[in-house]
């Protein structure tokens, strides 16, 4: 890839993207509309595209001239070999696999997927997969998600550990501890007839001077990843398993079944009907799920984060490999100051004592209508 190299022989991201797509040409277009996000995504492979429509398909839109806030090119290819030396990210707490390696060139970013070949090149405004794409199309999904993550925070968001839920235009999320169950509670809420607006990570904004700042979050389009344990207390979820699945997890111990590592998509459409998912709505309040599987009674209360700091690094999340801010971004300091002074324009709730997700998604929902916890 001698060609890629700038005139001082270093390599560049600009000559490596020009390269792949004349290499491999991305005839293929789709747009989404992830909140105020308008995104333009191009590939070669009819069979990516058709996965990707089918993925996304709450959040297309027509294909139009005008201008896209991001355009990502995705190409199926063989991996390739990139003359530069990678440096491997350690896996997370609590994890051992070795999956991801970087490298920063002066103008972007390159992360590698160790055990499936995809590559990821971002910097200065451009956006591109390459390697075996349509293996990995789930893999193409996230990066997509995390270019609107990206853009959502350089225009001035904090990014958040959370899932959410909309109820008559009022936002809620839902932040936990490790194995609190936010995602499980979120889904209960939805059998209560809320709206899904994000599984796992969330972007608040702050709009209006801070002596009268509101609220909005804003969700990403990835769908519920959920467990056996999941799926089995909630009645909306079971025709994700089969017969013989549920049969298998339902003999389980209750321990070994909530610590299953055995994943299951959750499409929304077909668990909750169809018009059941958007991307944003105004902010009112955060529960803070800091229970135990423990046999107690199930606490509730209004906190001030503020003055409860502790609670924070439930909701505080850190950016990762595929947020390289350059100038112009305006992301806030995602400092613990900054996410108590945010999440002060809403209400907080602290669930605390034994787990009780469908007594604590009602009295949730009761917040959601009447602005007052239940008496």
């Amino acid at each position: 890839m001698s060609e890629t190299m700038n005139k001082n022989g270093d390599p560049s991201l600009q000559r490596y993207i020009t390269a792949f797509r004349a290499t491999y040409p991305a005839d293929y277009e789709m747009a989404l509309k992830f909140a105020d996000c308008r995104i333009l995504v191009k590939m070669n492979k009819g069979g990516l595209l058709d996965a990707l429509v089918k993925y996304f398909d709450n959040f297309v839109i027509p294909l139009e001239s005008s201008d896209y806030d991001i355009t990502i090119t995705a190409h199926e290819a063989p991996s390739p070999d990139f003359p530069v030396e990678f440096i491997v990210k350690q896996p997370d707490p609590g994890k051992t696999k070795i999956k991801e390696a970087y490298v920063d060139l002066d103008d972007g970013r390159i992360v590698k997927k160790r055990l499936t070949g995809m590559h990821f090149l971002f910097g200065r405004g451009e956006h591109l997969a390459i390697g075996p794409c349509m293996e990995n199309s789930n893999q193409v999904i996230n990066f997509i998600n995390n270019r609107y993550i990206e853009w959502e925070l350089c225009n001035g968001a904090l990014l958040g550990h959370a899932a959410a839920v909309s109820w008559r235009g009022r936002g809620a999320a839902a932040a936990g501890f490790s194995g609190a169950g936010k995602s499980t509670f979120a889904l209960h809420m939805m059998n209560l007839g809320t709206t899904f607006v994000s599984n796992d990570r969330l972007m608040i904004r702050q709009n209006g001077d801070k002596a009268d700042a509101r609220l909005t979050l804003c969700g990403v389009a990835k769908l519920p990843r959920i467990n056996p344990g999941t799926i089995l207390n909630n009645p909306s979820l079971l025709k994700i398993m089969s017969d013989e699945e549920i049969r298998i997890f339902s003999d389980l111990p209750k321990h070994e079944l909530w610590e299953l590592e055995h994943k299951y998509d959750a499409s929304i459409d077909d668990c909750f009907g169809p018009d059941k998912f958007v991307l944003d709505a105004p902010m009112v309040a955060l529960a803070i799920l800091n229970w135990k599987h423990v046999e107690a009674p199930l606490k509730v209360e209004i906190v001030d984060p503020r003055e409860r700091k502790d609670l924070l690094p439930a909701f505080m999340k850190s950016t990762g490999l595929f947020f390289t801010p350059e100038s112009g971004c305006n992301m806030p300091e995602p400092t613990a100051d900054t996410y108590a002074e945010y999440l002060s324009n809403c209400t907080v709730i602290e669930f605390s004592g034994g787990i009780q997700f469908e007594k604590a998604a009602e009295i949730y929902l009761h917040f959601l209508e009447h602005g007052v916890l239940p008496a």
